[in-house]
């Protein structure tokens, strides 16, 4: 009887046991339910508040669009800790319209100029590119600076660059590397004249393809007569060959500032007297912008939140360069060459900086 009073008591134990455990996986299962049910009913915005690890692709290293991505950088991981958004060097926005419309880039810098001749399947795209979308307009001044040392200039009685042109002046041209819109710029203002580098060629000059730094320092070891090039004044290349090299800046005529301003979207610029200490006049010249642009296939949360994150964090946008002063979140929000993306402009909108 004792073993049997034993072998019962055990059951019973067993059968509490059983019944404590089914209860434990019950509430365990109701609580996994839960969590399940809110995951369902709670936006996505979870998802878009956390850390964000994305590829930024911009031009030469050292260059402006590299003080850029350093400021995107830098608004982004406020709101969001622990995120980094790497710049990569690339061949400029011509490359960077290819990197980010295929995915291989999550987010490119591209001058509104590219844009629009890829909005429009110009060359060297050969059909319209409609699958990029505007994050933010980062500015729209950046002047073509055609920057020409003293001595040729004087040699050769150059003073706008249609002189350069009537004299076939033997110069020794740097115009940025292939596949730049700022190279291409310089062969669509010369190409307004009538010239042709081939032409400039023909009567001793020679048309060199070589990044920003490059260029400053050939000029500044007197390797080339002259430059052109899209940047910020003043500008930290041109100060540097200023200061190894007497030069002066040309102007272009109304004319060809009018043609290739409406043949590519840029716009006709000034460039102050006294913007350099050797520039003694007014300089006419036509201005680039950039654009931040992402595939339209990204999230509409993540793009909501970069739009967030660099208009309440301007400031480090605009401490990159004194010209980024002029940076304001309406003007974030202007570029119309494509569309912008869905969640940037539903940001745009709660703020008021669009309809």
């Amino acid at each position: 009887m004792a073993l049997l009073h034993k072998v019962v008591q055990l059951i019973r134990g067993i059968q509490r046991n059983i019944y404590l455990y089914c209860l434990l996986m019950c509430s365990v299962v109701r609580g996994l339910l839960v969590v399940g049910f809110l995951i369902l009913i709670v936006p996505t915005r979870l998802y878009a508040q956390g850390e964000y690890n994305l590829a930024l692709s911009g031009a030469s290293p050292g260059g402006l669009w590299s003080l850029l991505g350093a400021g995107v950088n830098a608004a982004v991981a406020i709101n969001h800790p622990g995120s980094v958004i790497t710049y990569q060097t690339s061949g400029g926005g011509i490359a960077n319209i290819k990197l980010v419309s295929e995915g291989i880039a999550e987010l490119g810098i591209v001058h509104d100029v590219e844009l629009k001749v890829a909005a429009e399947g110009g060359l060297p795209f050969g059909q319209p590119v409609n699958n990029l979308r505007a994050i933010a307009y980062l500015y729209d001044w950046a002047p073509m600076q055609l920057v020409i040392t003293s001595s040729f200039a004087e040699e050769y009685e150059i003073e706008t660059l249609g002189d350069l042109i009537t004299n076939q002046a033997p110069v020794r041209f740097g115009v940025n590397t292939r596949g730049n819109m700022v190279q291409e710029l310089n062969r669509m203002l010369l190409d307004a004249y009538g010239v042709t580098y081939e032409q400039v060629r023909g009567w001793g000059g020679q048309i060199v393809f070589a990044a920003s730094n490059d260029m400053a320092n050939l000029m500044a070891n007197r390797r080339l007569d002259m430059t052109g090039n899209g940047l910020f004044t003043p500008n930290s290349t041109i100060l540097r060959t200023g200061n190894a090299v007497d030069v002066t800046m040309l102007s272009i005529d109304t004319d060809v500032v009018n043609a290739v301003s409406e043949a590519s979207g840029a716009r006709p610029f000034t460039v102050p007297i006294g913007t350099y200490d050797w520039l003694d006049s007014d300089v006419s010249t036509i201005a680039l912008g950039a654009v931040l642009v992402v595939n339209k296939n990204m999230s509409s949360e993540v793009t909501y939140d970069l739009a967030k994150a660099l208009v309440e964090h301007i400031a480090r946008l605009r401490s990159v360069h004194g010209s980024m002063n002029a940076l304001t979140p309406e003007f974030m929000a202007s570029q119309d060459v494509i569309p912008y993306h869905a969640g940037a402009l539903n940001y745009f909108r709660e703020v008021g900086l669009v309809n």
